[in-house]
């Protein structure tokens, strides 16, 4: 098949394609991105890919999508290079990371529900590319949230490879980032997204972009506090609330003194948490933003069950019920987990079932994959049941917590949910079986803020 020879469509349409794929060299190619490239639609894109496929130059790995052999892979980056290619690695790259982050603000906009989180990182930024907007509107939106998801799971491989080569030369990084970057936290993707967050502060603080920069930082500090590093975290958070108090950006200024309180919270710092969380409710009147105001008071009930259990169920429950009037998933299914916790901070195992058990309820089959919220309700499902006395059922939903955790890679989960599995074995009277849990918990918290780590140092040491 030669690139020049040839009068037949869909051979010059295959061997533009070859020339595409040795330019950019990602891991598997599907027809929409292609066609993106190409300038053409799906149909022909489709057909370029079937013809490299006859030829033995791609193989289709899964349905609709390709790849070629390491082999194939050499030749078309040496086709690439020759024959008078058109484009640069950069331009071609730039085509890609428009097409991605467009695509990404779709996604985005299906995924997170209405409100200030979504306008705000949907919102222009000074070094965004003059072509967005007319990319975001070219791109069909999402069916559901699902779908969104679905395709971000796809294409991921795809963005990390892109953003990491090119954060010092395409706009498009902080950009693309910034749309994926919430989704992959709460689905606990830790390990995949650090490199992107990375890429992407690295070309903000390059491009100047403070708005930017001040995104990365809270998505670098999220990385971080999934990890178990509190105190990491909170050195990056405060970073971006700087950035944001110069420049006067309310909205993210509240919502990142709400993480602020829930980090300090974590670390026992509570003067300082309550302070954080009094500016909170300042800065909800002033917004007249619900959902950070049931964000808040979730936080307040946090701080209050260290002193009164009783009075954080309340806060909890007006929380709960703002969740409810505006109908936000999130915002029911953690003030359900909150209530939980309180009542076993009280003691209270059996009023504290059914709440953790609601949490899941109102958390699952919404296309929201909220890891993170799903491995604090499983936690506090097995300190319930434990409380209870119902062995069984905890033990086995902890095996079910450990199976999810190394799933999504969440090594600090797994530390916590091996923690509780050890005292379920020692109730037991399996003391060896215990101790293995333990030493294997402690392994994984040693290293994070955790107050586990200080109680598991204390069981191994008793023996």
């Amino acid at each position: 098949m030669s690139r020049t020879a040839s009068d037949r469509e869909p051979d010059r349409d295959a061997a533009h394609a070859l020339g595409r794929i040795g330019v950019l060299d990602l891991p598997a190619y599907g027809a929409p991105l292609l066609a993106h490239l190409l300038g053409t639609d799906e149909r022909r894109a489709e057909a370029a890919l079937d013809r490299l496929v006859d030829v033995a130059l791609l193989e289709e790995t899964a349905y609709g999508r390709y790849a070629p052999h390491d082999l194939v892979r050499d030749f078309a980056r040496e086709t690439a290079r020759g024959g008078g290619a058109a484009e640069t690695d950069r331009t071609a790259a730039d085509l890609a990371l428009r097409w991605y982050s467009a695509v990404a603000a779709r996604a985005f906009e299906a995924i997170v529900e209405p409100g200030a989180e979504r306008e705000d990182r949907l919102r222009v930024t000074p070094s965004q590319p003059e072509t967005h907007r007319a990319d975001v509107a070219a791109v069909a939106a999402f069916g559901s949230a699902q779908a969104a998801a679905d395709w971000i799971g796809l294409e991921l491989e795809n963005m990390v490879a892109l953003v990491e080569r090119h954060a010092d030369t395409s706009a498009q990084v902080p950009l693309l980032v910034r749309r994926i970057a919430s989704h992959l936290q709460r689905r606990g993707r830790v390990a995949e997204l650090e490199v992107p967050v990375d890429a992407a502060l690295r070309g903000a603080r390059r491009l100047g972009d403070t708005a930017a920069e001040a995104y990365a930082l809270l998505d670098l500090a999220g990385v971080h506090f999934l990890k178990g590093h509190g105190r990491d975290a909170l050195a990056l958070l405060d970073q971006a609330l700087e950035i944001w108090r110069r420049l006067d950006h309310l909205s993210c200024l509240c919502r990142g003194l709400n993480n602020r309180a829930l980090l300090l919270e974590s670390l026992g710092r509570y003067e300082e948490t309550g302070e954080a969380l009094r500016q909170c409710l300042e800065y909800t009147r002033v917004l007249n933003d619900p959902m950070q105001e049931a964000i808040t008071y979730s936080n307040l009930g946090n701080l209050y069950e260290h002193t009164d259990p009783r009075a954080a169920i309340g806060h909890h429950r007006r929380s709960l019920e703002i969740g409810e009037r505006i109908g936000h998933v999130i915002v029911r299914h953690s003030a359900h987990c909150n209530i939980g916790f309180a009542h076993l901070t009280l003691g209270e195992p059996d009023a504290a079932l059914p709440h953790f058990e609601e949490s899941l309820r109102v958390l699952g089959g919404h296309g929201h994959g909220h890891w993170q919220g799903e491995a604090q309700t499983r936690l506090g499902l097995v300190r319930a049941l434990r409380g209870r006395g119902d062995a069984g059922r905890a033990a086995h939903e902890c095996d079910v917590l450990l199976t999810l955790a190394a799933r999504h890679g969440d090594c600090y989960t797994e530390g916590l949910a091996r923690h509780q599995r050890g005292l379920l074995h020692r109730a037991e009277g399996d003391a060896e079986e215990a101790r293995r849990q333990w030493e294997s918990a402690l392994v994984a918290l040693d290293a994070t803020d955790s107050p586990v780590a200080g109680e598991l140092r204390e069981l191994l040491a008793e023996g």
